[in-house]
This record gives C-alpha cells, sequence and structure tokens, in this order.
C-alpha cells in the first residue's frame, strides 16, 4: 500500500517510511474488548491492512500495562487513556499527532477514559467509546443519555462543521431498524430504545455523517454479535460502531466497510473493525 502512495517518493516507500497525510487517509476503529487480549489481531489488521490511524476502544488496560512497544514496533505512534478492567480508548496513527486532547472537559468528570481527541495531519479525529447504558430506565441509561448531550457540547467548542473531522468509535447506538437484527423485539433495547437513538442523531447532526450508510443506503451490516446462543453465525447482530465525517470529508469518502474477520479469528472480540478511506488532496485542514 506504501509503495502506491503519490505522496512519498520511491526511496522513501522502499525505506518503508510512512507516508504524510496529504493524498489520502485509512482509518478503522475495533473495539477490541481487551486490547491484551486481541493485540495478536490488531498487530495481524495493522500489518496487513496499514491504515494510517486506527482507533481502538474498551482496550481496558492501565496506561502503564498498555502493550506499546509491540504497535511501535510497526510504525505507529500510540495516544491511550485507559483504566484497569473497564473502558479505555486509544489512537494508533503511522503519523505523530500534531495535538492530542484527552476528555470531554478539563477538570474531574472530564470521561477521559471513554473520549481521545488527536488532530493527524490536519484532521481532528475524536475517538469515542459511549457509556453502553445498562438497562433503560437506570441511571446508567440516563447518563448515557447526558453523555451525547455533553459530546455534542464538546463538537461545538473544538470542531467546526464546515471543516473536516471524524468521530469514530463505538457508540452504543444502532441508529435504525436496518442496523439491528430482529427490530421489532429490540425496541426496549438500550441501544436501539428511541430515546438513545434520538439522543445519538441530535448528536450527529451537529455536522457529521455516517459514511457507511452514506455509500450504502439500504445494505444490512453488522459489526458486533454477542457471544451467546451462536449470534455471529446466525447473524444475530448490531451496526454499533462508526466512522462519521464532516460534511467537506464525508464527500471525500471513497470506501467505507466492514471487515469481518477479525470476528472470526480465534479470541476474537464481540465486535470487528470498520474502515474507511478518504481522498485528501487539495482538502484544507485544521
Amino acid at each position: 500500500m506504501i509503495a502506491a502512495r503519490a505522496c512519498i517518493t520511491m526511496e522513501q516507500a522502499q525505506a518503508g517510511a510512512a507516508a504524510p497525510i496529504e493524498c489520502e487517509m485509512k482509518i478503522a476503529t475495533y473495539n477490541v474488548n481487551s486490547i491484551r487480549k486481541r493485540l495478536p489481531l490488531v498487530l495481524r489488521w495493522l500489518e496487513q491492512h496499514q491504515p494510517d490511524v486506527m482507533c481502538l476502544q474498551e482496550t481496558k488496560v492501565q496506561d502503564c500495562d498498555f502493550p506499546l512497544q509491540a504497535i511501535r514496533d510497526l510504525g505507529y505512534h500510540v495516544c491511550m487513556r485507559g483504566m484497569k478492567g473497564y473502558n479505555g480508548v486509544a489512537t494508533l496513527s503511522r503519523q505523530a499527532p500534531e495535538r492530542v486532547r484527552y476528555g470531554l472537559e478539563e477538570g474531574p468528570d472530564s470521561e477521559d477514559v471513554r473520549i481521545l481527541q488527536t488532530v493527524v495531519g490536519g484532521i481532528p479525529i475524536v475517538n469515542t467509546y459511549v457509556p453502553q447504558g445498562y438497562k433503560v430506565g437506570t441511571d446508567k441509561y440516563a447518563f448515557k443519555l447526558q453523555w451525547f448531550e455533553r459530546v455534542r457540547r464538546y463538537f461545538e467548542k473544538y470542531l467546526d462543521p464546515e471543516k473536516p473531522a471524524l468521530w469514530v468509535g463505538d457508540v452504543n447506538v444502532a441508529p435504525e431498524p436496518v442496523d439491528v437484527y430482529h427490530p421489532d423485539r429490540r425496541v426496549n433495547d438500550v441501544d436501539f430504545h428511541i430515546d438513545a437513538r434520538n439522543a445519538y442523531k441530535r448528536a450527529l447532526s451537529w455536522g457529521f455523517v455516517d459514511v457507511f450508510r452514506k455509500l450504502h443506503p439500504d445494505r444490512v451490516q453488522y459489526t458486533y454479535w454477542d457471544y451467546f446462543r451462536n449470534a455471529f453465525q446466525n447473524n444475530w447482530g448490531w451496526r454499533i460502531d462508526h466512522i462519521l465525517a464532516t460534511r467537506p470529508l464525508a464527500e471525500r469518502c471513497r470506501a467505507a466497510d466492514v471487515d469481518i474477520e477479525p470476528r472470526r479469528a480465534e479470541c476474537a472480540s464481540d465486535h470487528t473493525v470498520v474502515w474507511a478511506d478518504f481522498d485528501l488532496e487539495g482538502i484544507p485542514r485544521a
């Protein structure tokens, strides 16, 4: 992939240099459900597909125990914030980020283990692991709805809908009936309840476009299958992992898809990889 890019010289390509993000960007998102358990899958995907940026969620590891060196050995910079056993986000990029922002806000209650913004090649990339919500009617569900309100304010404060930006990750919402199996039976689930869907859509309406759905308006494709009842084999799944782009960038999306091979693998996460390619030539940057 590197040698084919026009943005670096042949000598640089032969030397294994990472391409500057000037002409194109391949980005992927993957809820790993423990980076230490899923590290071989992550390394394999990076080696095979060489994304410019890969965003991970639910890393479930303290920063001091994150497997940094194995990822750095493949030529990636790592920004992460995690905790023991729960949550955690990490962004891997071939090019060093120009800026990094942890959390929704400064000070306490920042949710910094759920949201991480890196600016790579002039493109702000917001990597999120949105709260799941546990059960409709609980405090955890109310917190999930509030989280979408907070992230909308975050976008208003730090981003511009008329400039390129990406919001990616596990947002724990299947937006439409096509995005979940047996939708008539899922109406009281925290990831498909109408209040969660509307809260997500209000955040989305700030200025983001779902690039997978833009390119595949009617396709049934899931990104998550639980470990029970042979859900993956029966394709009883949910599309809750998303790559969302502001309009100037969404118009440059050349491809977006879901790679189900990581879900087929031994010791798989219950999620799989979502990826997208963008043509960046001539596009203004942050």
